[in-house]
């Protein structure tokens, strides 16, 4: 799809179902897809298996769902895993992790991967590959729980993945074209990867007009490192909007845990009220937004003990901020894929501390009034550029945006991405920017980064460096939020 022009406009059905032919040709599976029939069983399950339904429940009874990731191989051990999940870690949701073989549309090599993990009588494959098992048996995984289940994965060109999963059950899709590429792909074109997100909006808009709800959900962390909250704001706004004009009505926006109480409940508070501020502004009225927390993303301690004090400090996050859900990670963390008991271990710590916490809230404060304010501000700032650079369009402003650097997304490996900026935490722990590169900020807001960065540096009796970015990133392993020099 070289020259791919796209624009904030819903696709036109002759163009839809033209793409549609091509897409369902890329695997024998999509064969299975019959969309009428899809629809007609999405409208017979009950409402406790649909996702937005209780998304919906918990939003007004302040309850916080808990989900996990998890995914393996083959169908018979992915129920298994799955209905242990549910029953022993008490999960409020369930995933299906994509393997990164259908990731990468590689469904070969993933064929190759079923095979082998049947021979060898385990997973060898880091997801369930959905494509290539195809409609009846995603059916026979949400058949198996009472829970609803989404689709979790990292896809730049996920339309065949969408296609037989929303056909096998599933009710929620995550990711987006612009946060399942820049932090995943290296080349991977930004308009590609737009518009073959335009096209899952679009199936998941049809299935609305069909009175049949699915949730999306924008991945909220990006790179999950060091990520300031304007930053993945500004891309969780946007792919919002893109989805809103395919006809999605239910999105989930999500935000990576940074480590400061403050910055990341002010983090969570604005993301919802700057998501639907934006949906109403461009005439989405009717789309419903929730929140989820991602528990930290970034380097976890080795010793068990620790690791737990981690998840506990992102479900207390979950609690006291207010999200509506939150993705619980697991002891296991820095030893790989976890086993089914860690996977457990990490939901029924996170189920406790959100249950006791249920009543609570942090409470507003000056400090937390300014916060929101400063991340409004600079969440604005980057999307009213976006718009001037489309002319009023959200596709073509997003990818001018990129290519200016008025969007940048720290340490993410796509050419895409221009990489001037560079975050470190203040004195507080809180991410502010070291360089704040190209994005466009005023004047306020660069002296208000520059004096955090002088009271950190003043604090440590060193200069401001890289060498703060450095200590960082490695900080929570360490047994730290803030790198400060031994």
């Amino acid at each position: 799809m070289d020259g791919v022009s796209v624009e904030h406009r819903k696709l036109p059905a002759e163009l839809f179902s033209k793409i549609r032919c091509e897409v369902l040709r890329m695997w024998p599976t999509g064969k299975e897809v019959d969309l009428d029939e899809a629809i007609a069983y999405h409208r017979q399950l009950p409402v406790e298996k649909i996702f937005s339904h209780q998304l919906k429940l918990a939003k007004s009874t302040g309850n916080i769902l808990i989900q996990p990731r998890a995914g393996v191989a083959l169908p018979d051990e992915h129920i298994e895993l799955l209905q242990y999940l549910e029953r022993e870690g008490e999960a409020d949701l369930l995933p299906t992790t994509i393997d990164s073989y259908t990731r990468h549309n590689r469904y070969d090599e993933a064929e190759r991967g079923i095979e082998a993990s049947r021979k060898q009588g385990r997973s060898l494959l880091n997801g369930f590959p959905a494509v290539n098992h195809g409609v009846a048996v995603c059916r026979r995984v949400n058949e198996a729980v009472n829970v609803p289940v989404e689709v979790r994965h990292g896809t730049p060109d996920a339309r065949l993945l969408a296609e037989i999963t929303l056909a096998g059950g599933f009710t929620s899709f995550e990711g987006g074209g612009i946060s399942y590429n820049i932090p995943y792909a290296k080349d991977t074109p930004l308009e590609k990867t737009i518009s073959d997100w335009q096209y899952v909006d679009r199936l998941v808009g049809i299935y609305e007009e069909e009175g049949v709800s699915i949730n999306r959900e924008p991945f909220g962390p990006l790179t999950g490192t060091l990520v300031p909250p304007c930053i993945s704001h500004a891309v969780a706004i946007i792919e919002s909007l893109l989805a809103a004009e395919q006809g999605v009505k239910n999105i989930t926006v999500g935000y990576g845990q940074s480590g400061n109480l403050l910055q990341d409940t002010a983090a969570i508070r604005t993301l919802k009220s700057l998501t639907e501020e934006y949906l109403e502004k461009y005439g989405y009225r009717d789309v419903s937004i929730t929140t989820v927390l991602h528990q930290w993303m970034g380097g976890f301690p080795q010793d068990e003990a620790k690791a737990f004090a981690v998840i506990s400090w992102g479900a207390a996050l979950a609690a006291l901020s207010g999200a509506t859900k939150v993705i619980v990670k697991t002891p296991h963390e820095a030893m790989g894929i976890p086993t089914k008991a860690a996977n457990s271990a990490g939901l029924k710590t996170t189920k406790q501390l959100v249950m006791m916490l249920k009543d609570q809230r942090l409470e507003d404060s000056p400090k937390l009034s300014a916060e929101m304010e400063m991340i409004s501000l600079e969440t604005r700032a980057i999307l009213e550029k976006v718009m001037e650079l489309g002319e009023g369009d959200v596709a073509g402003g997003a990818i001018g945006a990129f290519q200016a650097g008025v969007i940048d997304i720290p340490f993410a490996p796509s050419r895409e991405n221009v990489g001037k900026v560079l975050p470190a935490r203040d004195n507080e722990g809180a991410v502010r920017f070291l360089d704040h590169g190209n994005l466009p900020f005023s004047e306020e807001i660069v002296a208000f980064h520059k004096e955090k960065m002088q009271q950190r540096a003043g604090y440590e009796k060193r200069t401001i460096s890289f060498q703060m970015v450095i200590d960082d990133i490695y900080a929570i392993g360490k047994g730290r939020l803030v790198g400060r020099p031994r």
